[in-house]
């Protein structure tokens, strides 16, 4: 198990590398591609567009943007493949609130 840091850390990595990542996250597995990571209200957050795995309300056909609590995941780890997104992703993010990194800054 890695600590919350290291997660970011490697969530960080990934965005600037432009990885997906793969980890468990409200008991479900998720494939997603990170786009914005930072905090609100002291959590480490991040918004992906998950394009793989399952969730409680659904995934739909091609994907959704999810945000995620980072110490709320678990087996985290960075796996090579397609990048994924989604246009509506220009549009303000309401997830992170103090943005440490987006991928429109890579």
């Amino acid at each position: 198990m890695i600590t919350a840091q290291r997660a970011y850390d490697v969530i960080r990595q990934a965005i600037i590398d432009r990885h997906q990542i793969v980890c468990f996250y409200n008991g479900f597995h998720r494939y997603c591609c990170p786009h914005t990571i930072g905090r609100t209200n002291g959590t480490s957050r991040v918004l992906v567009y998950q394009f793989g795995g399952n969730s409680s309300s659904g995934l739909p056909a091609g994907g959704e943007w999810r945000c995620m609590d980072i110490p709320a995941m678990t087996g985290l780890k960075t796996i090579s493949g397609p990048w994924h997104t989604d246009m509506r992703h220009s549009k303000q993010q309401t997830c992170v609130k103090h943005v440490d990194l987006d991928i429109t800054m890579t």
